[in-house]
């Protein structure tokens, strides 16, 4: 009988919890009281076995803004004032438990876009069944920035994207009223862009070379998201493959109009292909020099001019030594005029050839031109007389 009298008296304590289920964001408040409403005095509460307080003076213990870690085993520990002394007591352990208020969000949308298409964000938080119509606020980060909210919608939508939209999202779920906040993963939104503007250096859309040279042709493109193939045209025909296009040992083969065109594929599983087509770039080859070939060409003209004038000189003056002087007269008015119908300039005195050689008509050629009436009696220094 002695015995049993100890066991109720070593369990003179007894810690109360008033509410058994709690959730996140609730405040309770532990109490340690003797049996029989003894006196307790110089009380510690102990949470999974470690002593969390201690109160020199109250027997209550009082918790805020419950967390999921106040879970656990909690008992109390004091001095308990019986009829005959004072001695320490140690209370049975009791449990608690914290319950979510809602769950840790998970952001979901998709991790690639092409630019231009719209961009959904879905923030999915799960409230407990105790408290099903908590209110809560959703709140989008984009690289730690605020892009949406606080909102009572849990979804982000955005009407066309851009490259700026690419970024590492997430996503924070608040309970009103509470200061209680969780927040999910990152998510990666890549944001692609379509090939385009595509260009073929060097410029410009016209090109002379000589046969044999060698020629390099890149193609680029303005704006375009990795990776990005290159094919290249040669009158419309495919010729090659990648950003260059050497060409060595040309020759007038490969003279034509030439285009690359750059393609890229967007997509998680690549079904959208785009391609961006440059403009034309014209190729001409020739066999020399076009500087040297032109002036070949004016030295073959100039050379038949003087062939020409050598055989009207010379069948002048076989038509001077056997023909009339009424004869002599028109050869010699033909000779003077003969320059100017090959194209040469002429001056008052003078007829100057393509070479740039002046050669001079005289007095009597002048007045030969005019008609043989307007010329003087005789010409001795050319051997013509009247």
């Amino acid at each position: 009988m002695a015995r049993k009298v100890a066991l109720l008296l070593w369990d003179d304590l007894v810690l109360q919890v008033p509410v058994p289920a709690l959730l996140e964001g609730d405040m309770v408040t532990l109490r340690c009281r003797g049996w029989w409403d003894k006196s307790v005095t110089s009380v510690s509460f102990y949470h999974d076995e470690k002593k969390v307080w201690e109160l020199r003076d109250g027997t209550e213990l009082s918790l805020s803004n419950l967390q999921l870690q106040h879970s656990g085993r909690y008992r109390c520990e004091g001095l308990v004032q019986s009829w005959f002394s004072v001695r320490s007591s140690v209370s049975s352990p009791v449990t608690v438990t914290v319950h979510e208020l809602f769950s840790v969000p998970v952001l979901e949308g998709p991790p690639e876009l092409t630019e231009g298409s719209p961009l959904t964000l879905i923030c999915l938080s799960t409230p407990s069944l105790l408290r099903p119509q908590a209110p809560l606020l959703y709140v989008f980060y984009r690289d730690r920035q605020v892009v949406g909210g606080p909102q009572w919608s849990p979804q982000l939508l955005v009407p066309t994207v851009g490259i700026s939209h690419s970024g590492n999202y997430s996503c924070q779920v608040r309970s009103e009223g509470v200061a209680l906040r969780k927040s999910s993963s990152q998510l990666r939104v890549t944001v692609h862009m379509p090939v385009a503007n595509a260009t073929i250096t060097p410029g410009p859309l016209s090109h002379q070379v000589r046969s044999g040279d060698p020629v390099t042709l890149r193609c680029s493109v303005q704006v375009g998201s990795a990776p990005v193939t290159f094919t290249w045209l040669h009158n419309g025909q495919e010729v090659a493959r990648g950003p260059l296009l050497e060409l060595r040992d040309i020759d007038v083969g490969h003279s034509g109009t030439y285009q690359c065109v750059a393609t890229n594929q967007l997509g998680q599983d690549g079904h959208r292909v785009f391609r961006a087509l440059s403009p034309e770039l014209a190729l001409t080859v020739t066999t020399g020099s076009p500087w040297v070939t032109a002036v070949a060409v004016n030295v073959g003209r100039t050379l038949l001019f003087l062939l020409l004038l050598l055989a009207v000189i010379g069948g002048c003056h076989w038509w001077h030594h056997r023909g009339a002087p009424q004869r002599r007269s028109r050869c010699w008015t033909l000779v003077s005029w003969a320059p100017s119908t090959q194209g040469m300039s002429t001056g008052s005195d003078r007829v100057t050839s393509p070479m740039g050689v002046a050669s001079h008509l005289g007095p009597h050629n002048r007045c030969l031109s005019q008609g043989p009436h307007r010329c003087p009696p005789a010409l001795p220094h050319l051997g013509i007389h009247k």
